[in-house]
């Protein structure tokens, strides 16, 4: 009797897809200031922390490695200081990185590292397959265009240029973040700081990356704020299945979001694995005094 061929399921085929990382980071380090013989390599034992103890060079991140697969949210959380902006302004090449390596599978199938990308390259990297949110949204945004011409911004950045066109996907967007229709010409200078978190979150999300970076966005905002951002998150993330870093000193915050979580500390990842785990059964002990000022 003939053997029928296995039919593979939807489920199944997504399945097998999400087996796949995104993004892949092997070895991220970055230092700041000239080096010396000593600090040549960023595990060198001539260190107090992660400032060298001749040249005074500081490695704000050592050795960083993760992958992250589609549609999952990576938290990364620290005290000030520990390197978690450097390394989000690192991986969207706001930083020159000192080592390492970043590739995305969407792009190239994996194949290039983007950290040695030509300029060219960076430029569509950072207009189609990411978007970035500041925690000061003033990094993020043009405060005197409207909030339709930043996300128009955005667009013409990645060759769209059908007017028509950019004012329907910029009036989409900013009724998905639930910023009114009627002010979307108005300059986010006009609107509160949860609202132009929101306009932020509309302008990364403008060209479907499936990669977003958040660095602190929550920082400074009232409570009721930071709730309705955080569910904002969350929503949009299980609608358009983005991947999403989140980087926060905030464990609530990891919690509501992150599904893994990678600690820092002094530049160095000190311990990382299923944000349940992490916060529940704490190993490191670092790690165990963060969770325990949470409580």
């Amino acid at each position: 009797m003939a053997i029928e061929p296995l039919q593979m399921s939807k489920g199944m085929t997504e399945s097998i897809e999400k087996e796949i990382p995104l993004v892949t980071v092997k070895g991220l380090s970055k230092q700041f200031g000239s080096g010396c013989e000593y600090c040549s390599t960023p595990s060198h034992e001539e260190k107090e922390g992660n400032r060298c103890k001749h040249c005074g060079s500081i490695w704000a991140v050592r050795d960083i490695d993760f992958e992250l697969y589609p549609g999952e949210i990576l938290g990364v959380v620290g005290e000030s200081g520990s390197g978690k902006s450097t390394m989000i302004r690192s991986l969207f090449l706001d930083e020159e990185v000192t080592n390492g390596s970043m590739t995305v599978s969407t792009y190239n199938k994996g194949k290039i590292n983007i950290f040695n990308a030509s300029a060219q390259q960076k430029r569509y990297i950072r207009n189609h397959v990411m978007g970035m949110v500041y925690q000061n949204p003033y990094l993020g945004l043009r405060m005197t265009f409207s909030s339709s011409g930043n996300i128009a911004e955005k667009l013409i950045a990645a060759d769209n240029f059908h007017v028509g066109k950019i004012r329907e996907r910029a009036s989409e967007l900013l009724d998905k973040v639930e910023i009114p229709i009627s002010r979307m010409d108005e300059p986010p200078k006009n609107f509160s700081g949860g609202m132009q978190q929101r306009v932020q979150i509309s302008k990364a999300l403008a060209n479907n990356p499936p990669l977003l970076l958040l660095d602190e966005v929550t920082t400074g905002l009232d409570l009721s704020v930071q709730a309705k951002v955080l569910d904002l998150i969350r929503s949009l993330q299980r609608e358009l299945n983005v991947a999403m870093i989140v980087v926060s000193h905030d464990l609530g915050v990891i919690r509501m979001l992150a599904d893994r979580t990678m600690v820092l500390r002094q530049g160095l990842v000190v311990e990382k694995g299923l944000t349940d785990q992490i916060l529940e059964d704490p190993q490191h002990p670092y790690t165990q005094l963060l969770v325990h000022s949470l409580l």
